[in-house]
Protein backbone atom coordinates (compact mmCIF):
# COMPACT_ATOMS: atom_id res chain seq x y z
CA UNK A 1 0.00 0.00 0.00
CA UNK A 2 1.43 3.58 -0.77
CA UNK A 3 1.91 5.90 2.06
CA UNK A 4 -0.97 8.61 2.55
CA UNK A 5 -0.10 12.06 4.01
CA UNK A 6 -2.79 14.51 4.45
CA UNK A 7 -1.18 18.34 3.79
CA UNK A 8 0.18 19.76 0.32
CA UNK A 9 3.94 19.30 1.31
CA UNK A 10 5.03 18.87 -2.55
CA UNK A 11 3.34 22.27 -3.58
CA UNK A 12 5.66 25.56 -4.26
CA UNK A 13 8.62 23.70 -4.27
CA UNK A 14 10.84 21.39 -6.61
CA UNK A 15 10.69 17.82 -5.64
CA UNK A 16 12.55 14.83 -7.45
CA UNK A 17 10.22 12.16 -9.10
CA UNK A 18 10.16 8.94 -6.87
CA UNK A 19 12.10 6.35 -8.51
CA UNK A 20 10.13 3.49 -7.65
CA UNK A 21 6.40 3.26 -5.70
CA UNK A 22 7.29 2.59 -2.18
CA UNK A 23 8.82 5.54 -2.53
CA UNK A 24 5.90 7.49 -3.29
CA UNK A 25 3.77 9.48 -1.22
CA UNK A 26 -0.27 10.00 -1.59
CA UNK A 27 -1.09 13.49 -0.25
CA UNK A 28 -5.20 14.48 0.30
CA UNK A 29 -6.64 17.49 1.26
CA UNK A 30 -10.15 18.09 2.73
CA UNK A 31 -13.11 18.59 0.36
CA UNK A 32 -14.22 21.99 0.50
CA UNK A 33 -17.81 20.41 -1.12
CA UNK A 34 -18.04 17.03 0.81
CA UNK A 35 -22.25 17.81 1.40
CA UNK A 36 -22.41 17.52 -2.23
CA UNK A 37 -21.95 14.89 -4.98
CA UNK A 38 -19.93 15.63 -7.94
CA UNK A 39 -17.65 13.53 -9.53
CA UNK A 40 -13.43 14.66 -10.49
CA UNK A 41 -12.17 13.73 -13.22
CA UNK A 42 -8.24 12.54 -13.64
CA UNK A 43 -6.34 11.56 -17.35
CA UNK A 44 -3.19 10.70 -17.64
CA UNK A 45 -2.55 9.97 -21.28
CA UNK A 46 1.45 9.54 -21.19
CA UNK A 47 1.76 6.67 -18.52
CA UNK A 48 4.55 4.28 -18.62
CA UNK A 49 5.11 1.18 -16.55
CA UNK A 50 7.69 -1.68 -17.46
CA UNK A 51 6.98 -5.28 -18.52
CA UNK A 52 7.73 -7.55 -15.97
CA UNK A 53 9.01 -9.84 -18.56
CA UNK A 54 10.98 -8.23 -21.12
CA UNK A 55 11.81 -4.78 -19.09
CA UNK A 56 10.06 -2.63 -22.06
CA UNK A 57 7.55 0.24 -21.60
CA UNK A 58 4.17 -0.40 -21.81
CA UNK A 59 2.19 2.77 -22.12
CA UNK A 60 -1.80 3.76 -21.47
CA UNK A 61 -4.11 6.09 -21.33
CA UNK A 62 -5.63 6.45 -17.65
CA UNK A 63 -8.49 8.08 -16.90
CA UNK A 64 -9.81 8.13 -13.13
CA UNK A 65 -13.18 9.34 -12.04
CA UNK A 66 -14.39 9.82 -8.37
CA UNK A 67 -17.07 10.94 -6.13
CA UNK A 68 -15.11 12.46 -3.41
CA UNK A 69 -15.83 12.16 0.37
CA UNK A 70 -14.71 13.91 3.09
CA UNK A 71 -10.89 14.26 0.85
CA UNK A 72 -9.92 15.42 -2.51
CA UNK A 73 -6.22 13.71 -4.45
CA UNK A 74 -3.86 16.73 -4.16
CA UNK A 75 -2.85 16.51 -7.96
CA UNK A 76 1.00 16.66 -7.91
CA UNK A 77 1.07 14.14 -5.87
CA UNK A 78 -0.74 11.81 -7.79
CA UNK A 79 1.18 13.19 -10.95
CA UNK A 80 4.72 11.66 -8.77
CA UNK A 81 2.94 8.64 -7.81
CA UNK A 82 2.18 7.67 -11.48
CA UNK A 83 5.54 8.61 -12.55
CA UNK A 84 7.00 5.99 -9.63
CA UNK A 85 5.53 3.60 -12.36
CA UNK A 86 8.14 4.48 -14.85
CA UNK A 87 10.76 2.17 -12.96
CA UNK A 88 7.47 -0.64 -11.73
CA UNK A 89 7.24 -3.79 -13.57
CA UNK A 90 4.11 -5.09 -13.38
CA UNK A 91 1.19 -6.24 -16.04
CA UNK A 92 -1.14 -4.17 -17.14
CA UNK A 93 -4.16 -5.84 -14.89
CA UNK A 94 -2.22 -5.15 -11.99
CA UNK A 95 -0.96 -1.62 -12.29
CA UNK A 96 -4.12 -0.46 -13.11
CA UNK A 97 -6.12 -2.24 -10.25
CA UNK A 98 -2.94 -0.85 -7.95
CA UNK A 99 -3.73 2.79 -8.56
CA UNK A 100 -7.64 2.27 -8.32
CA UNK A 101 -7.00 0.60 -4.96
CA UNK A 102 -4.37 2.77 -3.72
CA UNK A 103 -6.63 6.03 -4.43
CA UNK A 104 -9.50 4.37 -3.24
CA UNK A 105 -7.78 3.55 0.26
CA UNK A 106 -6.20 7.06 0.32
CA UNK A 107 -9.28 8.84 -0.37
CA UNK A 108 -12.56 6.94 0.81
CA UNK A 109 -14.48 7.93 -1.75
CA UNK A 110 -18.24 7.76 -1.91
CA UNK A 111 -17.58 5.80 -5.86
CA UNK A 112 -13.97 5.41 -8.00
CA UNK A 113 -13.36 3.95 -11.21
CA UNK A 114 -10.51 3.83 -13.76
CA UNK A 115 -9.93 2.88 -17.02
CA UNK A 116 -6.18 1.70 -17.94
CA UNK A 117 -6.02 2.01 -22.09
CA UNK A 118 -3.06 0.07 -22.73
CA UNK A 119 -1.37 -0.06 -25.78
CA UNK A 120 -0.65 -3.34 -27.77
CA UNK A 121 2.02 -5.29 -26.08
CA UNK A 122 2.54 -8.94 -28.93
CA UNK A 123 -0.01 -7.26 -31.02
CA UNK A 124 -2.87 -7.46 -28.45
CA UNK A 125 -4.32 -4.28 -26.57
CA UNK A 126 -5.40 -5.09 -22.97
CA UNK A 127 -7.88 -2.53 -21.47
CA UNK A 128 -8.62 -2.82 -17.65
CA UNK A 129 -11.31 -1.69 -15.75
CA UNK A 130 -12.62 -1.53 -12.09
CA UNK A 131 -14.23 0.70 -9.69
CA UNK A 132 -15.19 0.52 -6.14
CA UNK A 133 -19.23 -0.24 -6.90
CA UNK A 134 -22.27 0.78 -8.01
CA UNK A 135 -22.66 4.61 -8.77
CA UNK A 136 -24.98 6.07 -6.41
CA UNK A 137 -28.01 7.38 -8.35
CA UNK A 138 -28.57 10.64 -9.49
CA UNK A 139 -24.93 11.11 -10.51
CA UNK A 140 -23.88 11.93 -13.84
CA UNK A 141 -20.55 10.71 -15.43
CA UNK A 142 -19.58 11.37 -18.64
CA UNK A 143 -17.96 8.46 -20.61
CA UNK A 144 -14.10 7.75 -20.60
CA UNK A 145 -13.95 9.01 -24.42
CA UNK A 146 -11.19 6.93 -25.30
CA UNK A 147 -11.97 5.42 -28.12
CA UNK A 148 -10.93 1.27 -28.81
CA UNK A 149 -7.77 0.78 -30.30
CA UNK A 150 -7.79 1.40 -34.03
CA UNK A 151 -4.25 2.99 -33.96
CA UNK A 152 -5.59 5.36 -30.98
CA UNK A 153 -3.78 8.99 -31.71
Amino acid sequence: MVKVRTGTSLLGRAVEAPRTRDEATLERVPNPHPDTNYIARFTAPEFTALCPVTGQPDFAILVIDYLPGAWLIESKSLKLYLTSFRNHGAFHEDCTLRIGKDLAACLEPRWLRIGGYWYPRGGIPIDVFWATGELPEGIWVPDQAVPPYRGRG
